[in-house]
């Protein structure tokens, strides 16, 4: 069991690391140069509203059904035709959420029209992910490796050849934006089949399902009421963290936008980093966590405290010497980075980048102490943070997007990090007790502890 879990995480993360930042700083960038920073900051716009309300098409469902197959792998048949029923449901809520949250905010039909496709593209985006979690239930890593990454490479490809044919002259038209939309349907579309076929041959299911078969409206309540509150916490963060384009075209313009989203993208890039290494520290934490609850007296409360200050070293001054390290590099270079990413007008990202890419130090803090309390199930407070976090962001947006445009907004996104980040760092410490020693640099005894405790994380 180790050594599958060992081996799918290292294809699953290696897999990543290849295809991902290829997708961000090669296609992303490509299109971006070829449509402009208006018709890209147009879609970015939109792309983002449809994104912040991407957890309507899950709420949960594929963590429940990753646990559950996993235990009653025999199950897999009725799951799956009674969980499809769930999601064609939660996706005409999406739909008519996103759809209402336009008409508010005054979308025209060109809007609209590109809006509709990229719902499309998010709920399918959604299903491949529940597509997935029968893989990981099934302890299918390998399998679940190659489609976390499949649908990005048909994109790849899609895309490339497109940017590419009418240079090499294969092929003549003007490329534009929704080009970009129609291929990623298209990989989404090929990865969601080839996973339903997948999942067919191993399991010796039919295709031939019916979504609303085996529909149990019981079942779907005690889903969503398990997961409301972790729901909750993704839609804030992800309002918090994606809502400053949206405002920037409605307070500016589409190009300052696109101006916001070139700026962001190598931020977005070097965030992976963060999540990876926070893969294995939700397990880590919440064996820990659950340690401490199950504790009857104080000698257990300790090796909880001197297990998590163990665990905490190890990870924290490497991902802040990295963060930090990175985020001053990059100010120091941007004019050199952006320019090479925008070539011949790379000038116009740089005062938004230096401001943007200091949000990597606030997120990497976000990423662990947000993690402890995930596992430790502080929900409520995080859920809290999060809010005030959108609230801030919102309010500093309104005021400095009108004179400084995409800079005002990277100090806007910035300022909510930075307040969700310092918020959870202080009750973690106040939560878990942890002295000052927990933040002093890893010796190597520390490391060989924390390396013995991550071995024995199940």
């Amino acid at each position: 069991m180790q050594k599958k879990l060992l081996s799918g995480l290292f294809w699953l993360l290696l897999a990543n690391l290849i295809v991902k930042p290829l997708w961000i700083l090669g296609i992303e960038v490509g299109v971006q140069n070829a449509v402009g920073n208006s018709a890209y900051g147009f879609y970015f716009a939109i792309f983002n509203l449809a994104y912040i309300f991407n957890i309507l098409l899950d709420l949960g469902v594929s963590n429940f059904n990753t646990r559950n197959i996993a235990q009653h792998p025999q199950l897999i048949t009725k799951h799956l035709s009674g969980i499809l029923s769930i999601k064609l449901l939660l996706f005409l809520l999406y739909l008519v959420v996103t759809f209402t949250v336009g008409a508010l905010m005054g979308y025209g039909s060109d809007e609209f029209r590109l809006l509709a496709w990229l719902t499309v593209a998010q709920f399918l985006n959604s299903l491949i992910l529940y597509l997935r979690s029968n893989f990981e239930g099934l302890l299918l890593f390998k399998w679940d490796s190659l489609f976390s990454v499949l649908d990005r490479i048909l994109m790849i490809l899609i895309c490339g050849t497109l940017l590419l044919g009418p240079k090499l002259s294969i092929f003549n038209f003007h490329f534009s934006i929704f080009h970009f939309v129609y291929a990623q349907v298209a990989a989404y579309v090929l990865t969601a089949l080839l996973s339903l076929i997948v999942i067919a041959r191993k399991t010796h299911l039919s295709l031939l399902l019916s979504p609303f078969r085996s529909f149990s409206l019981p079942f779907m309540l005690v889903i969503l009421r398990k997961s409301a509150p972790f729901a909750l916490l993704v839609l804030l963060m992800a309002s918090y963290n994606r809502i400053d384009p949206i405002l920037l075209r409605a307070l500016a313009s589409d190009a300052d936008a696109g101006i916001y989203a070139g700026a962001f993208r190598l931020l977005d890039a070097l965030t992976m980093v963060c999540y990876l290494v926070s893969v294995p520290l939700l397990p880590v934490f919440s064996k820990l966590c659950s340690t401490r609850k199950n504790g009857t007296d104080n000698f257990q409360f300790s090796i909880f405290n001197f297990q998590l200050q163990d665990a905490l070293r190890l990870v924290f001054w490497p991902l802040m010497l990295f963060a930090i390290g990175a985020a001053v590099l990059c100010a120091l270079f941007a004019g050199p980075l952006m320019e090479l990413l925008y070539p011949s007008r790379g000038e116009l990202y740089v005062p938004a980048f230096r401001v943007v890419i200091f949000g990597l130090v606030p997120i990497a803090v976000t990423y662990i102490f947000g993690t402890l309390l995930t596992a430790g199930g502080h929900l409520r407070q995080l859920n809290l943070f999060a809010a005030t976090s959108l609230l801030l962001n919102i309010v500093v947006n309104l005021l400095l997007i009108p004179r400084f445009g995409a800079t005002g907004s990277a100090w806007a996104s910035l300022t909510a990090q930075t307040f969700m980040a310092l918020t959870q760092l202080l009750l973690a410490i106040r939560l878990f007790h942890l002295p000052a020693s927990t933040f002093r640099f890893p010796t190597l005894s520390d490391i060989k502890k924390s390396i013995n405790l991550f071995r024995n994380r199940e």
